[in-house]
């Protein structure tokens, strides 16, 4: 797992060079999406309001909110619409009710279209309302009269019957006749406060006569998710995914991508770094290659932007070094393998470019002592390096991050068994080369002589 931190320069890399992929993804999304809302009809939803008239507590409109959707009202309704295999099973699924403010309770109804989501909203409002009025004793039924209405009408007829005995009384003759009118007249407030007290504990008295705010209105559109929805929503979650997904293989690449690390799990020290100009794979020449090159899986992602090379004399001092180094450090070579592995394009061109150069100094006098290189490809899944011959030596030339730390002790062990010395490790990696200036316009970084005879200056 490589435990380096993903950063937004990481995350803007990879939307750079796969752009083309990920477009592709979220189009993919996209469709499914749309195929997913082929499958789920678009649903219409309806909502009236039932105005509750009075005091009530939060815990009562909660009460009544849950009576709208209970089954008793629900299979009302459905028995009223007589939709084909609408029974109140399917109904209780599609009808809602909520408590909202000012003693107002929601209550929503989801069909089909637009006309039965309206049809279904006002008759479970109506059962609603019916329903409730016949819970609370607010109906028009004269058998639906409760005690407390009985014992009020008993109350009237004893308040005026009291008042007959109060007029047939002696009108203050007789201590007797004051005594008895005025105990009348207790009996009758007591009556009246009595009948006060009930009213006030009645509930039927200030919680009835709920009114439906109107009919439903009927929706103009679908309710979400739509079809927009749906298609964003798969839009979204593809582009999301394939991002996690680079980002996930990123963070789990084990392959070294230092020259350290690399000359560490081969176990020989490093000679250097050279650089060889950025060229297209071959692998994606063909026709067969056109997908991987229009959506960019031709070349890696993750790692960093090829740096800006000099010219061809800085690259050829590089090569140079890098010989020098290995003759200074292995005098008695006179031959060596370079080992590539199989594949790996910038790894081949760097090791024919020291082979060229080791060739061109041992052509001359002053370079005789340069050891020739033989190029050799070694396949990473089974390596396998020819017999010790006439080489004193394996020089590897591999780039940084293609490989395992596991793929490069492979490696090590087919030069051990091929009875091979690591001499050395040369790590490539791919550049942007700048394009010669042309004659007729000189490069815009150039320094330009001075128009003056004599020294061009710089001497000493």
């Amino acid at each position: 797992m490589s435990e380096d931190t993903i950063r937004l320069a990481t995350i803007g890399r990879m939307l750079q060079r796969r752009w083309r992929l990920l477009a592709v993804l979220t189009a993919v999304g996209a469709l499914v999406g749309y195929g997913v809302s082929a499958l789920f009809p678009p649903r219409y939803t309806a909502t009236a309001s039932v105005l509750l008239p009075g005091q009530w507590e939060e815990r009562e409109l909660l009460t009544q909110a849950y009576l709208a959707t209970s089954s008793t009202v629900v299979d009302r309704t459905a028995a009223t619409l007589r939709w084909a295999g609408g029974g109140g099973g399917e109904v209780r699924d599609r009808v809602s009710a909520k408590v909202a403010d000012g003693n107002v309770i929601r209550i929503s109804g989801t069909a089909e279209s637009p006309e039965r989501a309206q049809q279904l909203t006002d008759r479970l409002a109506q059962q609603f309302v019916t329903f409730a009025a016949r819970v609370t004793g607010d109906g028009t039924d004269p058998k639906a009269a409760t005690g407390p209405e009985a014992l009020r009408e008993r109350v009237e007829q004893t308040n005026r019957r009291i008042t007959e005995l109060a007029q047939a009384a002696d009108p203050g003759r007789t201590v007797e006749s004051v005594q008895a009118r005025t105990s009348l007249e207790k009996l009758r407030t007591a009556l009246e406060t009595a009948v006060k007290k009930l009213d006030e504990a009645d509930p039927a008295t200030h919680k009835a006569g709920m009114v439906v705010m109107g009919p439903a209105a009927r929706p103009a559109s679908a309710a979400p998710p739509t079809t927009g929805h749906l298609v964003a929503g798969g839009a979204a979650l593809a582009f999301l995914l394939a991002v996690v997904g680079h980002l996930t293989a990123a963070r789990a690449n084990r392959r070294p991508r230092t020259g350290a690390d690399i000359a560490a799990a081969l176990g020989s020290p490093l000679l250097g770094t050279v650089d060889v100009p950025a060229e297209r794979p071959a692998a994606g020449r063909g026709p067969a290659g056109w997908p991987r090159r229009f959506l960019g899986l031709d070349t890696r992602w993750d790692v960093p932007t090829p740096l800006a090379s000099g010219d061809e004399t800085s690259r050829r001092v590089r090569y140079r070094r890098v010989c020098a180094r290995l003759r200074s450090q292995h005098p008695s070579a006179r031959r060596l393998l370079a080992v590539v592995p199989a594949g790996d394009e910038v790894a081949r061109r760097a090791a024919e470019r020291l082979a060229a150069e080791t060739r061109g100094d041992a052509a001359t006098p002053a370079g005789r002592g340069h050891p020739v290189l033989r190029v050799v490809d070694v396949a990473m899944a089974q390596p396998m390096v020819p017999d010790r011959d006439a080489e004193s030596g394996v020089l590897v030339v591999i780039s940084a991050g293609c490989w395992t730390a596991g793929e490069l002790a492979g490696v090590a062990g087919a030069c051990a068994d091929g009875g091979h010395e690591i001499v050395g490790v040369v790590v490539a990696g791919a550049v942007r080369s700048h394009p010669a200036p042309t004659p007729e316009r000189p490069a815009e970084n150039a320094t330009l002589a001075l128009a003056v005879p004599g020294q061009a200056g710089g001497a000493e």
